[in-house]
């Protein structure tokens, strides 16, 4: 299975203009930690980093900074860690442990955003994954039990 496969194409984004107080309402609503932050090129979004929740508590709120005056741009930090669709699990995982990321954007060949792949989309995969050899081991078990009655 490869990024494009397995990720979320629904994806919260905001651009560098966009207040601070705006892009945690937008986590708020939907429910997530990050948006992907975006500029538009021609008729793609690009993305060009992540903020997260815990941007905004370390960079804002543990500074004591008032948010109203402040937008994704000025809290936003550090090079963007992406994949592309045709990258697989274990390339989009290796990557992820050693950036010490959670989750990144899945890329198009083009470099526009495709989707977004978090740690969560991994675990769910390989708990399934793990789930259908327990059940493997299991069959086997019972087929052996039956073929030497």
């Amino acid at each position: 299975m490869n990024a494009g496969e397995l990720c979320n194409r629904e994806v919260v984004f905001a651009y560098r203009n966009t207040p601070l107080v705006e892009a945690a309402r937008l986590m708020r609503e939907h429910h997530v930690g990050s948006l992907v932050v975006v500029v538009d090129r021609l008729s793609e979004r690009v993305p060009v980093g992540i903020l997260t929740d815990r941007d905004i508590v370390v960079a804002v709120v543990a500074k004591e900074l008032d948010p109203r005056g402040l937008t994704v741009g000025d809290v936003v930090t550090g090079e963007l860690i992406a994949v592309r669709e045709k990258d697989g699990m274990p390339d989009a995982l290796r990557l992820m442990r050693e950036k010490g990321v959670r989750r990144v954007p899945v890329l198009t060949h083009s470099g526009a955003l495709a989707g977004i792949l978090t740690i969560d989309d991994l675990l769910d995969l390989m708990a399934e994954e793990l789930g259908a050899l327990a059940r493997t081991i299991n069959r086997e078990r019972v087929r052996e039990t039956r073929a030497r009655r």
